[in-house]
């Protein structure tokens, strides 16, 4: 029992803190997928699941035989054919479709729906401050929206942000990792970490690269605690040569007219 009470109250909840601290020590070496696999595992502790296990897996009472339902799932003349594979797909079946793949009782149907509508809708958008202006070594800013879809009714009365995950001890709010970086590169350039409860905005700074030209950065919404639901966007970015560059073209040139002359 012991044993029991340390692994639930000791190793599991301090286990997400060092997670956090190892995030922040490998961004702080400007690694991105490290730092990426780092964030998957936060999840997979605060879950109880492996990341090559089911996402469903993660909602209150699926089986692996549910799972398999759902994964036949062939849909009808009102639904879109294919299989439920999110935890989304779960919300948008018709009650009779979801009975019949789940076929739990209603107690645990309870459970099942407030893991659901916990499970986080994150809107994102952003924009590149002057991004027609950027010049190699600049400071470059990003401006990240964050905005949870949530119905007018439990906007006001309901706490938003509060993780459902059966296997965690105790009780856990939601944090996401904001990050931009270059994914052909290994280059992480700029991370935050933010609670989120219905709108959050998050600059994003990080130093230009110093070769002129066009880099396609990933900008990345990581959840700490739930599978499935992050998030990754093309971020176009032109860098055009900066001063420097410009001054050693130029007193290039002029010696080598001197030499000329």
């Amino acid at each position: 029992t012991d044993l029991v009470y340390d692994l639930n109250h000791v190793v599991l909840k301090e286990s997400i803190k060092l997670l956090q601290a190892i995030v922040d020590v490998i961004s702080s070496n400007g690694w991105l997928k490290p730092a990426l696999a780092a964030m998957e595992l936060s999840q997979m502790v605060v879950q109880g699941l492996w990341k090559n296990d089911h996402v469903l897996l993660q909602i209150p009472h699926f089986t692996d035989e549910i799972v398999k339902r759902c994964d036949g799932h062939k849909g009808g003349k009102d639904e879109d054919d294919g299989p439920i594979d999110s935890v989304f797909d779960i919300l948008t079946l018709d009650d009779d479709v979801r009975n019949d793949l789940l076929r739990l009782p209603d107690s645990k149907m309870a459970d099942v729906a407030q893991f659901c509508n916990a499970y986080p809708n994150i809107d994102v958008s952003y924009k590149v401050q002057d991004e027609d202006d950027v010049t190699a070594g600049d400071a470059v800013q990003i401006l990240v929206q964050l905005e949870r879809e949530v119905d007018e009714e439990e906007e006001e009365e309901e706490e938003h942000g509060v993780v459902s995950a059966p296997l965690f001890p105790g009780k856990k709010k939601e944090s996401w990792w904001v990050v931009v970086g270059d994914t052909k590169t290994n280059a992480l350039y700029s991370l935050k970490r933010i609670t989120l409860d219905v709108k959050q905005s998050v600059k994003l700074e990080f130093i230009a690269p110093e070769e002129a030209g066009d880099y396609d950065l990933t900008l990345f919404c990581m959840s700490d605690c739930y599978i499935g639901c992050d998030q990754e966007y093309s971020v176009p970015l032109s860098v055009a040569a900066g001063d420097d560059s410009d001054d050693s073209d130029s007193n290039d040139s002029g010696s080598e007219e001197d030499e000329k002359k």
